[in-house]
């Protein structure tokens, strides 16, 4: 059995974590003394885990940021399942295979200005001109016109059934014209959420104020006092020592020691996987994958690492996708499985991963004792992630540990499926190219339904599976921190899209 995770002590405010807290207790400590707003509401005190990297655009990681502080909005959200809703468009029609039309709302930019079809025509070809391209328009283009009063009328390049979905990505909010100066958009001020980004400080901290000129309803705090922390630990402590209200995505490490009254823990439509290369090496026999396949005890990684707070594998889509354990279908044609003799006689295998995600080390190292067992012999590498995507995609592993969202940009999995593993694919990982799983994505990219597109995907993943190309370790939950008897409205929420929101207060 794997060596069980040696649980850490709760670290004192030593210099090192002191010196991580300085700046995050002056950031949160409000615009009053007591972090009252002027209406004597209690200002939130926020501690997020990964500081701006574009200076807050929205075209990149930074709108998803500004999406979880409740700052943006685009056309449509998502809701609970994935499907769209209603956000500055009231309403919307498909009028042909490629063409679509948005009604707008009666709302207005945190600016003053008008929500206007010029103002949503003006943003979605900002996005669509950017550099880079948001990833949501990656694989599809689309061309924004205004018609009448209060309409839009969007063209596709190619059909696109998922096109209202498409268009609740962060990187698609509607911002007014102020904020496009100096070919950047600039969403402080000039956006329509319940909050509005009131101040940047570079990669340390921002604030937000409550915008009451909001068309929902208005936010229950005045504001609030958001600082960036990357190290998890010193994010726990916050918390711990209620120097701040609500802390983003607690470490496992750090869970058990603060306890159930401050950690609360979701499933999300995370993967962690074992990718397998299929082209080169030791696992471009299918015996072999089939081995490794056989070789992974999925529970054994969630005791030893996640100390329970992740779910066990169940295919490529975990509980964080709710309806894929209904459509699911088991993986037909596997290859049978070489034996430990036949893996011994095999060449060492090169297993990496990387150090961003700090739980994932001590998958490798569970994941190895595993695969050694069972008669391969497996070097690691483990290094920071930018070190080494390159060379994962240019199938330099033998095998590569990945936790992977599996909803991506649409809140739709075929979207994965289609980048992960078809011949075409640009993030594939595993090097699988089989005319059967390209298939299998296609026939699921052209469903149009709801219920059609639910089984084709499931086809596909059962498709994927066969060919043992990645083997599922375990469905990562989310853990958000927050004292439940003190602060309402958190949104856990498996998408990764909101965190804060109008409902978010501390009484």
């Amino acid at each position: 059995m794997p060596t069980p995770r040696r649980r850490r002590s709760v670290l004192p405010l030593t210099l090192s974590a002191t010196a991580l807290l300085v700046p995050l207790a002056t950031a949160c400590s409000g615009s009053t003394s007591d972090a009252q707003g002027a209406d004597g509401g209690r200002r939130l005190r926020v501690v997020m885990a990964f500081p701006p990297a574009q200076a807050m655009s929205p075209y990149g990681d930074d709108a998803v940021t500004l999406s979880r502080l409740a700052v943006i909005e685009g056309l449509t959200t998502l809701g609970r399942d994935g499907a769209a809703a209603p956000a500055l468009a009231a309403s919307w029609k498909r009028d042909s295979a490629k063409e679509w039309t948005f009604t707008l709302r009666d709302a207005t930019f945190q600016d003053g200005t008008k929500v206007d079809p010029a103002a949503v025509v003006r943003s979605l070809t900002a996005a669509r001109k950017a550099s880079p391209k948001p990833r949501v328009l990656s694989d599809t283009g689309l061309t924004a016109t205004a018609h009448g009063a209060d309409t839009v009328r969007i063209v596709t390049d190619e059909a696109d059934p998922l096109l209202p979905q498409r268009l609740a990505n962060p990187s698609l909010t509607i911002l007014s014209a102020a904020a496009y100066t100096g070919g950047k958009a600039d969403p402080a001020g000039h956006a329509t959420g319940p909050f509005t980004l009131a101040a940047v400080n570079g990669a340390v901290s921002a604030t937000l104020e409550r915008n009451d000129t909001y068309w929902g309803t208005k936010a229950k705090a005045p504001g609030a006092d958001v600082t960036f922390v990357a190290d998890g630990t010193a994010r726990a402590n916050a918390l711990r020592t209620e120097a701040v209200d609500v802390a983003e995505y607690v470490p496992i490490s750090q869970a058990s020691l603060l306890g159930d009254a401050l950690v609360h823990e979701f499933p999300s439509a995370r993967t962690n996987g074992l990718s397998l290369n299929t082209a080169h090496g030791v696992f471009a026999d299918p015996a072999m994958r089939a081995a490794a396949r056989e070789a992974i005890d999925s529970k054994a990684l969630v005791k030893a690492v996640y100390e329970g707070r992740a779910d066990t594998a169940q295919g490529l889509l975990g509980p964080g996708v709710p309806w894929a354990a209904d459509a699911r279908t088991a993986p037909a044609g596997r290859a049978k499985a070489a034996d430990k003799a036949q893996v011994a006689k095999t060449d060492e295998i090169v297993l990496a991963t990387y150090t961003n995600r700090p739980e994932l080390p001590e998958v490798a190292t569970v994941v190895q004792q595993q695969l050694t067992r069972r008669g391969f012999t497996v070097k690691q590498v483990v290094r920071d992630y930018a070190q080494l995507e390159a060379d994962a995609l240019a199938g330099k592993y033998d095998a590569f540990i990945q936790a992977r969202n599996t909803l991506l940009d649409t809140a739709d999995p075929v979207s994965y499926l289609a980048s992960d593993f078809t011949c075409d694919g640009s993030f594939n990982i595993s090097q699988l190219c089989d005319r059967r799983v390209d298939a299998a994505v296609n026939k699921a990219a052209g469903a149009t339904t709801t219920d059609t597109r639910h089984a084709a995907a499931a086809a596909a993943e059962a498709g994927v599976l066969s060919t043992d190309a990645l083997v599922p370790l375990l469905h990562e939950r989310f853990v958000q921190g927050y004292d439940d008897s003190r602060v309402q409205g958190v949104s856990l929420d498996p998408l990764e899209r909101t965190l804060i929101t109008a409902d978010t207060h501390v009484g």
